[in-house]
């Protein structure tokens, strides 16, 4: 009896070893980001994450100790338009993604005839998949495809039409010059085509396991189908359906290439209307690391290392509302089982 019990208590302990290796990895992490970054974090101060300055200043010149740090002349470092630019740009594909989303997967759940269904979902699944850079190269045929005799293309000309009528023409933050494609507007498209999978997926399958009991009594009080989605299924599902749009939010958060490919990589500035050009966290970073190594005295790559900070604090509070939203669902249904 003796040896079963070691046994069991050395399978215990490698199981607690191996699930501890993930949050483990988690705190290395942002421990190696803090250590590395930390000149940065005195230099810039607590105003690094109000201003939008982004001046690696004269990095041809000797570093200077400037706040205790050897910096480059003149250099001045500020990431909130990183940070207003990637929640614009998430705002945007969260707005396009969630009706979508939520209308493909009560379209396969509870309307497509079972071999449609099948053959959509593979689709859905397999779309989620691609790699980023390939939507990226999507989003750029997008933008540039079907160019008149003046070289403006067709999504410059949808873009010219959204300013100009009902009902974005009442909304400031659609006025101004729609410009060349590239920017908010491009960059938030292509996400809302990443994340939309995700949100189908989830959606779709929290519909299938719900109760037949549950339509069939909708149904037997006169309910009709759109009733029975709309007040029945899509309430029964509701924290399933944020859980999976804070998910997918985390994941636009994080995204790349893709971003980086239409967003316009604007510098130093929050864009005044939903057609300028941004840059968000993640696609500044892989944008501007090769020039940051010109810098002798390391502090612009410090810098891009606090604004990976920022941006991973920023994901961990997404997931951990996403989580919160599943959890008090669950709580929700339970007690109201009981």
């Amino acid at each position: 009896m003796s040896d079963i019990w070691r046994r069991i208590f050395a399978f215990r302990t490698w199981l607690a070893i191996t699930a501890g290796v993930l949050p483990a990895s988690l705190v290395i992490l942002f421990g190696f980001l803090v250590t590395f970054a930390w000149p940065a974090i005195g230099f810039n101060g607590l105003d690094f994450i109000t201003r939008s300055d982004w001046n690696p200043g004269d990095v041809y010149s000797n570093p200077v100790l400037q706040h205790g740090v050897m910096a480059a002349p003149d250099a001045k470092f500020g990431a909130l338009f990183l940070e207003g630019g990637t929640l614009l740009t998430v705002i945007v594909a969260i707005l396009i993604a969630y009706p979508v989303g939520v209308a493909a997967a009560v379209f396969l759940a509870e309307i497509a005839p079972n071999a449609i269904r099948s053959f959509v979902s593979f689709f859905v699944e397999l779309l989620a998949a691609v790699p980023s850079v390939v939507f990226g190269l999507l989003g750029i045929a997008i933008i540039s495809a079907y160019p008149d005799k003046d070289g403006v293309t067709a999504f410059q000309h949808a873009c010219g039409w959204i300013v100009s009528h009902p009902p974005f023409i009442w909304m400031p933050f659609f006025r101004g010059d729609p410009g060349n494609g590239y920017g908010l507007l491009g960059a938030g498209v292509i996400l809302a085509f990443m994340i939309v999978p995700l949100i189908t997926s989830t959606v779709r399958d929290a519909l299938i396991v719900q109760p037949a009991a549950l339509r069939e009594a909708s149904v037997a009080l006169g309910a009709r189908r759109f009733e029975t989605i709309s007040k029945v299924l899509l309430p029964s599902v509701r924290g399933v359906t944020i859980g999976a749009t804070i998910l997918a939010t985390g994941r636009a958060l994080g995204e790349t290439m893709a971003v980086l490919m239409v967003c316009g990589n604007a510098l130093g500035y929050l864009p005044k209307n939903i057609f300028a050009p941004v840059s968000t966290m993640a696609s500044f970073i892989a944008s501007q690391l090769d020039s940051a190594g010109i810098d002798t005295s390391g502090l612009t790559v410090k810098s891009l290392a606090e604004v990976a900070i920022i941006l991973g604090v920023m994901s961990l509070i997404v997931n951990s509302a996403a989580r919160l939203m599943l959890a008090v669902s669950l709580a929700g249904r339970t007690r109201g089982r009981s």
